[in-house]
C-alpha cells in the first residue's frame, strides 16, 4: 500500500506543476504583449489563452505517458508471460522513473501467480492424461480396457474389474488374451483385426457381436458385444482401447429357447419317422389306381413331411451348433452328383408350389471335401428360401461352377420378391426375418444361420445378392477335394473333421 501511497503523491505533484507551468505561460504571454507591443489588450488576452491551451494539450500529452508508464511495465509482463506472445519485450523496470517500487512488486506476484497457472495446467494434464487418476475413466459403468502397443492392459477400470472377477491391479501388465478369454461367433476375430489395422492403418474402430467371454472357476460365460478403437500415434501410448457391452441375459435366453426347442422338437422325430414311412407305402399302393387327385394328395402329404424334416433338422442342428456339438466328416465327393441328389430331394416341394428348378453344371468342376448329409442341409436350405420368396415367378436357377479363386461356387436364384438392402446385413444372424413379410411367409429366421455355420465349417463363404421386386441370388463356396490334403497329412485319416460350432478363438491367446 506504501508504494500505491507513494505513486499518488508523486502523480499528485507532477501534475500540479503542469498545471501551474500551464497557468504561468499563460500570463506571461498576455505580460508580454501588454507591455512590449502596441496591440491592444484582447488581443494579448486571446493569445495568452491560445497560448495556455497549446501548453495544456502539449502537457496533457506528456503526463499521460509518464502516468501510464508503470501500468504499461505491469501489461507487457502480463503479455510476455502468457503463452502465445512469449517474444514480446521485457519491461525495463530499473529505468522507471515513477512507481518503480510498486511496478517491480506488482510484476513479482505476476510471475508467481503465472507459475503457480503453469504448474496447475501441468498437473491437470498429467492428471488427465493418467487413466488411473481419471474421474471419467474410473467411473463410466461399462467395462473400459486400454492397451499399449504390445496389447499389455496399461489400464482397466473398477467396472472391468467387476465383471472379469479380478482386481484392476492384478490385471495391470498382462496379455489382454491371457486376461480375456474371448470367442467370437466366426473367423472375424478381434486378434484377427488388430493385426491388419496394425499394418494397413494408424487408425481404426471396429464392434463385434455375440462375443464369448469364458470366465474361470466354473462360472457361467458371459456374453456381450465389443468394441475397439485402435490409434498408433497416442502420444500416451495408449495404442488399443476396448469397451464392452453386456448382453449375458439377452443372449442367454436366445441359446435356452434354441434348446427348449430342440427338446420338444426331439419328441416329433419318432411320429415324423412314422408319417414319411406311411406315406411311402400309401404311394406304392396309389401307383395301381389312377386317380390324378389321390396322387396329387400323397404328392402335397411327402412334400409337407419332408419340410417338417427339414425344419426339424435344422432346429436339432442349430442346437447342436451352438451346444458345441456339430461335426462335419469332410470327405471327397463329386459334386455334381451330390448337388443332383439333393435338388432331388427337394424337387416335389417345388413342383407342389408349380415350381421348376432349372439347374445348370458347367464342365470340369473337381471333387470337393463335404460333409453329404450337412452340405445338402445347405442346398435344402437355400432352395427352400427361394421358393417361399419366389412370388408368382415359377423358375429356379441354380448353377455351379470353378471359379477364378480355384472354388467351387453355387448359387440359387429366384425372380420373387427380393430383400430390401436394409435387411441384406441381418440375414445371416439368428432368429432375423424380414419384417415386411414374417406374417406372410413361414419360417423359424435359423435356415441361413446354420447355412453358413456348415459352410464356414467346409471352408467355404456364404453370400447374397438381391434386389426388391427383381429377386436374389444366395451363393456359397466349397474348396476342392486335393486342397484339404495337407489337412489330411495332419489327421492321418481320408476323413477331415471339422467343428460348426461357430465360435472362433482369438488365435494369439496367450500372445506377449
Amino acid at each position: 500500500m506504501d508504494n500505491l501511497n507513494q505513486l499518488r503523491e508523486k502523480l499528485r505533484s507532477n501534475l500540479f506543476i503542469y498545471v501551474l507551468i500551464c497557468n504561468l505561460s499563460s500570463l506571461a504571454s498576455f505580460w508580454v504583449i501588454s507591455q512590449y507591443t502596441a496591440l491592444p489588450d484582447i488581443v494579448g488576452l486571446v493569445t495568452g489563452l491560445a497560448i495556455g491551451i497549446f501548453a495544456g494539450i502539449a502537457i496533457t500529452y506528456r503526463f499521460s505517458d509518464y502516468a501510464l508508464t508503470p501500468l504499461k511495465a505491469v501489461w507487457q509482463t502480463i503479455i510476455r508471460l502468457s503463452s502465445d506472445s512469449s517474444t514480446a519485450p521485457a519491461p525495463d523496470i530499473e529505468n522507471l522513473k515513477v512507481g518503480k517500487e510498486l511496478v517491480a512488486s506488482l510484476v513479482a506476484q505476476v510471475g508467481q501467480l503465472a507459475n503457480i497457472a503453469e504448474k496447475a495446467a501441468i498437473k491437470e494434464k498429467e492428471t488427465a492424461r493418467d487413466l488411473h487418476r481419471n474421474f471419467v475413466a474410473n467411473n463410466l459403468p461399462l467395462p473400459l480396457f486400454v492397451l499399449d502397443a504390445s496389447e499389455t492392459i496399461v489400464f482397466a477400470n473398477e467396472a472391468a474389474a467387476k465383471y472379469i472377477g479380478l482386481k484392476s491391479d492384478d490385471m495391470i501388465g498382462k496379455n489382454i488374451y491371457m486376461v480375456l478369454d474371448m470367442s467370437f461367433p466366426s473367423e472375424d476375430t478381434f486378434d484377427s483385426w488388430l493385426k491388419q489395422v496394425k499394418v494397413k492403418t494408424a487408425t481404426a474402430s471396429s464392434a463385434w457381436e455375440r462375443v464369448r467371454l469364458n470366465v474361470r472357476d466354473n462360472h457361467p460365460s458371459l456374453l456381450f458385444d465389443l468394441a475397439a478403437y485402435y490409434n498408433r500415434d497416442n502420444p500416451d501410448h495408449h495404442e488399443t482401447m476396448l469397451m464392452l457391452f453386456d448382453h449375458t441375459k439377452q443372449y442367454s435366453q436366445d441359446e435356452q429357447a434354441v434348446s427348449f426347442i430342440a427338446l420338444s422338437v426331439h419328441e416329433i422325430r419318432t411320429p415324423l419317422t412314422l408319417l414319411r414311412g406311411y406315406i411311402e407305402v400309401f404311394e406304392e399302393e396309389l401307383d395301381e389306381y389312377a386317380d390324378p387327385e389321390l396322387h396329387n394328395f400323397m404328392q402335397k402329404m411327402h412334400a409337407m413331411a419332408e419340410q417338417l424334416t427339414a425344419f426339424v433338422n435344422n432346429i436339432l442342428n442349430v442346437a447342436r451348433v451352438d451346444g458345441d456339438q456339430l461335426e462335419l466328416q469332410l470327405q471327397q465327393e463329386d459334386w455334381s452328383s451330390t448337388l443332383k441328389g439333393a435338388i432331388e430331394l427337394i424337387s416335389l416341394r417345388a413342383k407342389v408350389r408349380g415350381i421348376t428348378l432349372k439347374c445348370r453344371i458347367y464342365p470340369n468342376i473337381p471333387p470337393v471335401g463335404v460333409d453329404r448329409l450337412s452340405i445338402r442341409e445347405v442346398i435344402n436350405n437355400l432352395i427352400d428360401n427361394a421358393i417361399k420368396y419366389s412370388g408368382n415367378s415359377k423358375v429356379i436357377q441354380i448353377e455351379t461352377k470353378l471359379n477364378q479363386q480355384g472354388l467351387v461356387e453355387t448359387t440359387i436364384q429366384d425372380f420373387g420378391l427380393g430383400i430390401p438392402s436394409s435387411i441384406l446385413p441381418n440375414l445371416f444372424t439368428k432368429f432375423y426375418r424380414d419384417h415386411h413379410n414374417r406374417a406372410q411367409i413361414g419360417g423359424t429366421g435359423l435356415g441361413l444361420y446354420l447355412s453358413k455355420a456348415i459352410v464356414g465349417a467346409h471352408g467355404g463363404e456364404i453370400w447374397v445378392k438381391s434386389k426388391e421386386g427383381e429377386g436374389s441370388i444366395f451363393g456359397f463356396t466349397l474348396v476342392p477335394y486335393d486342397q484339404l490334403a495337407e489337412e489330411q497329412k495332419h489327421t492321418g485319416d481320408k476323413v477331415v473333421t471339422r467343428s460348426a460350432h461357430g465360435w472362433v478363438k482369438n488365435h494369439s491367446l496367450y500372445r506377449r
